[in-house]
C-alpha cells in the first residue's frame, strides 16, 4: 500500500513538473532587452549604424567589452548531459531542463545572466575545444553534469587555456558546503582539522574535490581513507584507479569501508544508498560528523544515524532534513564575487574565502527570509544547524565580497575592487530590494538621536526580528508592547539572541505601573469624542495601539508602528484620536504613501489607505505632504495628477476635481514639479505627455502619481504590485503630529523594519524643527 501511495505521489509530481514547464509558455528562460526600441533612433542606436562605435571600442580595448555589452555579468551553463543528477547520461538534449533550471537560480539568487547551452560532444579534446572558442561571449563558464574523470580533464585544460573563471559545480560547489560543515562541525566537536580521521565512500568528482580542499583547510593526506565500490584505495589496486585518486592511496591490507572506519572523525559520503550500516557508527570517534550526501536516499538516513550515535552530527543532500548541502548556497554568489572584479579564474584562495564566509554565517543568527524555509521553530547554529538555509539572503553579502577581495589579493582580478563598502551597497539590492532607495533614510536614521520606536504588535515574530535588526544596525532603540512570557519563549523560539530589559523596553499590556496614567491621558484626549471611563480602562489594558500612540503622546518614545494584525481603519482611529495631525493638518486630512520598488525603478502612490473621496483642496495638501516624504529618500519629487481626463479630453467631476488640485499646488507649492491632470502612461512617458501636451511643466517620468479617491489609488496600487512583484514599502501615514505609522498584516520583516527607519528619520527632522525654534 506504502509504495503504491509512493508511485502515486511520484506520478502526480511528474504531471505536476510537466505541466509546469510546458505552461504559460515552454521552458524557464526568456531573453529581454535592456534598453528601449521604441522608435527608428532606438534601433540606428542598438543595430547598424550606431552599433559600430562600440564594436570599434572593443576592438581597441577588450577591456571596454565590459563597459558596451553584457558580458561581464554572462555565465555560459555548459553540458553534454553525460551525468545529470540521479539520471546518469541521458544526452545533452535531455538536460536542458535542468541547466534551464541552474540558470534561473543564478538570476534569482545573485542577478546573473545565463546562456545554458548543451553540447553534443562526449570526447575531452571536442568538449575543449567547443568550449574554449566560446570566450568572447561570457564572463565565466558553469560547467555541469558532466561525468568523471573527463571533468577532470575538461576543467584543468580549459583553465590553463581561458582567460575566464572556469568552475565545475558539481565539483566544486559541493567541495565548498561541505568543507564548510566540517569546519563548524569540528567547531563543535572540539577538535581541529590537522588531528582528524575521514572517511569516504565514493570516489568521483565531488568526493575527490572535497578531500582537496579539506586538504587546502589543513587535513593531512594520510589521515585521508578514500573506498568506493571497489574498496579501499589501496596500493598496488588497478580497478577504476586514476591519477585524481593517486595522493589518496594508501599502502596497506585494508579492503573494505569496515576496516577503515574505525576512529573516523568525519565520514564523507557520495556513492549510493545504504552504504554506512548502522553497526559501523558505533567505530567511529566521539562526536562524529556524517556527511550522507547520496540522493535521493543517503548512506544512512539521519534517524538511523542518530539511533545508533547519539552525539552525531548529520548532513544530507536532501531539503526535508536539517543541514542540507545544497550547491545553490554558493555557485551563484561565487560567480557574482568573480564577476564583479573581472577574475580571469577561480582559484583555491577565492574558494576558501567562500568556505570561511559560508561557515561564518552558520553562527549568526538567522533571517527571517531564512526562518520562513523552516517549518517549526526557527534552528540555531549547534549539530541541527551546521549550514545556512539556501535562501538566506545574507549569503550573497558575505560570500560574495569574500570571494572578490581573494580574487584581488592573489591577483586574478582584472577589474579590482577598491571600495568594498561601496560594493556591499550595491550588493544589496540583490538582498532587499529596498536596499538602496532606503539608504539616505537608513543613514540619517543611524545618525539621529531620537531614536526610541514603540511597536504596538511587540509579541509578532516580524517585529522581534526586526528589532534584533535595528538594534544590530544602530538604526533604533526598540520598545515593544507585549506579554514578557510570550515575548520570552519566541524569542528563544527563533533563536533571537535580544532580552527584554536588557536590550529593548517591554510594556506589559497586563501590568504596567503607568496603567492609571494612560488611562487618565486616554479620558483627556477622547472624553468629548465618546470615550468613558470604563472604555478608557478596557482600552488600555487591552488594545496594544492605544497604549503605543498613548506613550508617544506622553514623549516615551520617539515614533510608534502599529497594524500588523487587524483592520487598518481601526488603527487610522485611535492614531487620530490620541495623536492626531501636526500643525497646519486637520485630522481628516491625514493620508498615506506607498512607495513601489521595481525593476523599473521606484514610484510612489498617494492617498492609497485613508482618503476615500479627497477634495481638491485635500488632495493638494496630501500632494504636498507626499513630496516632503519623498525628499527624506534623497530623490526630487515629480508628481503627476492623474485621472482618466488627459488635459481636458473630460470634464468629469473628478477631472474637474483633479484640476483644481493642480491650479491649487501652482499656488501652495510653486517649486514642486507637478502637474494635471493626465492619463497615468502620460505620467510616466514624457513622449506621451509632449505628444498630448508639449507645454506640460512636469518633465522626465513621473515618480509621484496622486489619484483623485480611494478607490483608484488602492486599485492601481494592488494591480502594479501583483503584476510587476514589487517591493511595497509603506504605508505611510502622513500629516500626523508624531511620527505613527500603520502598516498591514502582509508587511515583511524588513518592511518592519524599513518602516523603522522612516520613522526614526521623521523623528529627528522634527527633533531638529523643535530644536531650531527654540533657538
Amino acid at each position: 500500500m506504502e509504495t503504491e501511495m509512493n508511485d502515486q505521489a511520484r506520478a502526480d509530481l511528474n504531471e505536476s513538473a510537466l505541466f509546469f514547464h510546458k505552461h504559460p509558455i515552454p521552458g524557464k528562460l526568456e531573453i529581454q532587452a535592456t534598453k528601449p526600441l521604441g522608435n527608428q533612433r532606438d534601433l540606428a542606436l542598438a543595430y547598424s549604424p550606431g552599433v559600430a562605435a562600440p564594436c570599434l571600442a572593443i576592438r581597441d580595448d577588450a577591456a571596454t567589452a565590459a563597459d558596451y555589452t553584457a558580458r561581464a555579468n554572462l555565465v555560459g551553463v555548459i553540458s553534454n548531459g553525460t551525468a545529470v543528477l540521479g539520471l546518469g547520461n541521458i544526452g545533452p538534449l535531455a538536460s536542458k531542463p535542468v541547466m534551464e533550471g541552474k540558470a534561473v537560480l543564478f538570476k534569482k539568487f545573485a542577478g546573473i545572466d545565463v546562456f545554458d547551452i548543451e553540447i553534443d560532444a562526449l570526447e575531452v579534446d571536442r568538449m575543449v575545444e567547443t568550449i574554449s572558442a566560446l570566450e568572447p561571449t561570457f564572463g565565466g563558464i558553469n560547467l555541469e553534469d558532466i561525468k568523471a574523470p573527463e571533468c577532470f580533464d575538461v576543467e584543468e585544460r580549459l583553465k590553463a587555456r581561458m582567460k575566464i573563471p572556469v568552475f565545475h559545480d558539481d565539483q566544486h560547489g559541493t567541495a565548498i558546503i561541505v568543507a564548510a560543515a566540517v569546519l563548524n562541525g569540528l567547531e563543535l566537536a572540539g577538535k581541529a582539522i590537522e588531528d582528524i580521521k575521514i572517511v569516504t565512500s565514493g570516489a568521483g568528482a565531488a568526493a575527490l574535490a572535497c578531500l582537496n580542499l579539506l586538504v587546502s583547510l589543513g587535513a593531512k593526506r594520510e589521515n585521508i581513507w578514500v573506498t568506493d565500490r571497489f574498496g579501499v584505495a589501496y596500493k598496488g589496486r588497478v580497478d577504476e584507479m586514476d591519477r585524481w585518486k593517486d595522493p589518496y592511496v594508501k599502502d596497506t591490507e585494508a579492503r573494505t569501508l569496515e576496516d577503515v572506519i574505525g576512529g573516523a572523525d568525519v565520514f564523507l559520503g557520495l556513492s549510493a544508498a545504504g552504504v554506512l550500516k548502522p553497526e559501523l557508527l558505533r567505530h567511529m570517534a566521539e562526536k562524529p560528523l556524517i556527511l550522507a550526501l547520496a540522493n535521493p536516499t543517503p548512506e544512512i538516513m539521519p534517524e538511523v544515524a542518530r539511533a545508533a550515535r547519539a552525539d552525531a552530527m548529520i548532513c544530507t543532500g536532501r531539503s526535508d532534513y536539517p543541514n542540507q548541502v545544497n550547491n545553490v548556497l554558493c555557485f551563484p554568489y561565487i560567480f557574482r564575487g568573480a564577476l564583479d572584479c573581472g577574475a580571469s579564474a577561480i582559484n583555491e584562495d577565492m574558494k576558501l574565502a567562500a568556505v570561511r564566509a559560508i561557515a561564518a554565517l552558520a553562527r549568526e543568527e538567522p533571517s527571517d527570509v531564512a526562518a520562513r524555509a523552516y517549518s517549526g521553530e526557527t534552528p540555531t547554529f549547534g549539530p541541527e544547524f551546521l549550514i545556512p538555509s539556501p535562501f538566506d539572503p545574507r549569503l550573497i553579502l558575505r560570500i560574495a565580497p569574500a570571494v572578490a577581495k581573494a580574487a584581488c589579493e592573489s591577483g586574478v582580478a582584472t577589474r579590482p575592487i577598491t571600495d568594498f563598502p561601496a560594493y556591499i551597497d550595491r550588493l544589496n539590492r540583490f538582498v532587499f530590494r529596498s536596499g538602496l532607495v532606503m539608504k539616505p533614510v537608513f543613514s540619517s536614521a543611524k545618525t539621529s538621536t531620537a531614536k526610541r520606536v514603540i511597536y504596538a504588535d511587540g509579541e509578532d515574530e516580524r517585529v522581534l526580528r526586526a528589532a534584533q535588526v535595528v538594534l544590530e544596525e544602530g538604526i533604533a532603540q526598540p520598545i515593544l508592547v507585549g506579554r514578557p512570557n510570550v515575548v520570552d519563549v519566541r524569542l528563544r523560539r527563533y533563536g533571537l539572541r535580544i532580552r527584554p530589559g536588557a536590550d529593548f523596553e517591554l510594556i506589559n499590556p497586563e501590568d504596567d505601573p503607568r496603567y492609571r496614567d494612560y488611562v487618565d491621558l486616554l479620558i483627556e484626549l477622547g472624553g468629548r469624542r465618546g470615550v468613558t471611563q470604563e472604555a478608557a480602562r478596557t482600552m488600555v489594558r487591552t488594545n496594544n495601539t492605544v497604549i503605543a500612540a498613548l506613550a508617544l503622546k506622553r514623549a516615551e518614545a520617539d515614533a510608534m508602528i502599529c497594524g500588523l494584525e487587524g483592520r487598518f481603519e481601526r488603527h487610522l482611529r485611535n492614531v487620530r484620536l490620541i495623536i492626531g495631525a501636526r500643525t497646519g493638518v486637520k485630522d481628516h486630512d491625514l493620508s498615506t504613501l506607498s512607495m513601489l520598488i521595481s525593476t523599473r525603478g521606484v514610484l510612489f502612490f498617494t492617498d492609497t489607505y485613508v482618503s476615500v473621496d479627497p477634495t481638491a483642496e485635500e488632495i493638494a495638501e496630501m500632494t504636498v505632504l507626499a513630496a516632503e516624504e519623498i525628499k527624506r529618500f534623497g530623490m526630487e519629487p515629480k508628481a503627476a495628477l492623474v485621472s482618466h481626463s488627459n488635459f481636458g479630453s473630460h470634464d468629469s467631476p473628478s477631472t474637474l476635481k483633479m484640476r483644481e488640485a493642480a491650479q491649487i499646488l501652482k499656488k501652495i507649492a510653486p517649486d514642486l514639479e507637478c502637474d494635471g491632470e493626465m492619463h497615468a502612461d502620460s505620467a510616466l512617458s514624457e513622449q506621451l505627455r509632449q505628444r498630448a501636451f508639449p507645454h506640460s511643466t512636469l518633465k522626465g517620468e513621473a515618480n509621484l502619481l496622486v489619484f483623485p479617491n480611494l478607490d483608484s489609488a488602492n486599485i492601481t496600487l494592488t494591480a502594479v504590485k501583483q503584476i510587476t512583484d514589487a517591493l511595497h514599502v509603506g504605508p505611510i501615514l502622513l500629516g500626523a503630529a508624531r511620527p505613527a505609522h500603520i502598516l498591514t498584516p502582509s508587511v515583511t520583516s524588513r518592511g518592519v523594519v524599513n518602516m523603522t527607519a522612516l520613522a526614526v528619520a521623521e523623528a529627528a527632522q522634527k527633533a531638529q524643527m523643535l530644536a531650531a525654534k527654540a533657538g
